[in-house]
């Protein structure tokens, strides 16, 4: 039966189709692929860039695991196939999570012949035809130091905890065949990203939440869009959009920016802060865990983000004291007027030895703040790596009615400990 058109039906073209053919159809990518996820671009013209913005959901891991085996297939302009490929993620856990085994991940887009073999120790993914993947993590830097390669995909670049020194490092060792590099990532105001959107080298795509609609839960959407549409995290996060600073914020990137490091001096003091969650279980806030220095040279070092959600108090107690020994902290500082002495008592079952000393909020939010936003204006407080998540909540809080800005709230703790409360003299003792 033929359509008015004159062109054949879906229903006769499948049913004329043997099952191995029908096969063939539904695994071939670019027939059933939306515009952003394989843009004419990539057929039209040389490039080594590809950034794709992409909203939660919106099918950005899928583009990029296809792209990927297509390079390997040799299915692209170049015609030769990628030999040598770098696989970055934000952390190597998320990676192996989603680039590699997930179900839009490389495992997942491969067939039976041509699926790779991956061995998780050596952080290795082999093709059948010789070629063969590394896994990095956007967290380490050195460790794309040496190795060469003809093609990269990097995931969530803007959640790496290393952003700029990462991708630096991976450009070095671009240096095989005709270089090319997916990136697939949910936007944020990032200097790196700011320069790709805005270079014209660059292929770039976008791709909202709502265009993979038909392969996202209906209670997903619904939510998403009572939720966030129209707001500006809805606008960052489903949107795919570049948000600008926040003019009534307290805090500006340029401050964070500007300050930036990539290590951090030998530090004199460490503090880990902790504002406790005003509710408990999975629908409580977060429980925010700040770690940060005073360097020799009088200047705050941020160390850590080791925030938690929807834990219980044993549990972010005990990631707080891991933190701690981690990093030969001198002291816990945890706000109390939610907790009250239920906290102390909760570390001390994880730790009796820690030093502690608890901390209540006498003024509102605000006014706590705003001390602690001038030490980032006159460029006294620096950022060892980025920490996407609480840099966000810095640059779009406003004040007071608001809901509760956890790390923000741990951030300001540490920082009025180390830099604003009374000079104390405290040695570091450490019992052998």
């Amino acid at each position: 039966m033929r359509q008015s058109s004159g062109n054949w039906s879906w229903s006769e073209i499948l049913s004329r189709l043997t099952d191995k053919e029908v096969g063939e159809l539904v695994a071939d990518w670019l027939p059933w692929a939306r515009p952003d996820q394989a843009p004419d671009q990539l057929w039209t013209r040389r490039w080594q860039h590809w950034l794709i913005l992409g909203g939660r959901g919106a099918g950005k891991t899928r583009a990029g695991a296809e792209w990927v085996k297509a390079k390997v297939e040799g299915r692209d302009w170049t015609g030769a196939p990628a030999r040598r490929i770098a696989l970055i993620g934000a952390s190597l856990d998320e990676m192996r999570a989603v680039m590699v085994e997930g179900v839009s991940g490389l495992l997942a887009v491969h067939d039976d012949d041509m699926r790779p073999g991956y061995e998780p120790s050596k952080r290795l993914i082999t093709w059948p035809n010789g070629a063969v993947a590394q896994i990095f993590s956007g967290e380490d830097p050195d460790s794309l130091r040496g190795p060469q390669f003809d093609t990269a995909w990097c995931d969530e670049l803007a959640k790496w905890r290393y952003p700029q020194a990462s991708w630096d490092m991976l450009q070095f060792g671009l240096r095989l065949g005709s270089p090319q590099v997916a990136i697939t990532t949910t936007p944020r105001p990032l200097e790196l990203i700011k320069r790709m959107i805005g270079d014209p080298a660059l292929v770039v795509s976008r791709a909202e939440t709502w265009r993979n609609e038909g392969n996202l839960a209906t209670e997903f959407i619904a939510e998403m869009k009572r939720r966030y549409l129209g707001t500006k995290l809805g606008r960052q996060e489903l949107d795919a959009e570049v948000i600008a600073d926040d003019p009534d914020a307290l805090f500006r990137r340029d401050w964070i920016e500007a300050e930036r490091v990539a290590e951090a001096p030998e530090l004199q003091r460490i503090v880990v802060a902790i504002d406790p969650p005003a509710g408990k279980g999975p629908g409580g806030n977060a429980c925010g865990i700040i770690a940060a220095g005073l360097g020799s040279d009088s200047r705050a070092y941020v160390v850590d983000d080791a925030t938690v959600t929807g834990k219980s108090p044993a549990q972010w107690a005990a990631r707080a004291v891991a933190i701690y020994h981690a990093r030969k902290a001198d002291r816990i500082v945890a706000e109390v007027n939610q907790g009250g002495a239920m906290v102390e008592a909760v570390l001390r079952e994880v730790d009796a030895t820690v030093a502690y000393r608890a901390v209540s909020a006498s003024r509102g939010k605000r006014a706590r703040a705003e001390p602690v936003a001038a030490l980032y204006e006159q460029g006294r407080v620096s950022h060892v790596g980025s920490f996407p998540a609480l840099e966000d909540e810095m640059c779009s809080w406003h004040g007071d009615g608001e809901a509760s800005p956890d790390r923000l709230d741990a951030l300001v703790w540490a920082l009025t400990e180390l830099m604003l409360g009374p000079k104390r003299a405290e040695p570091r003792v450490w019992l052998l």
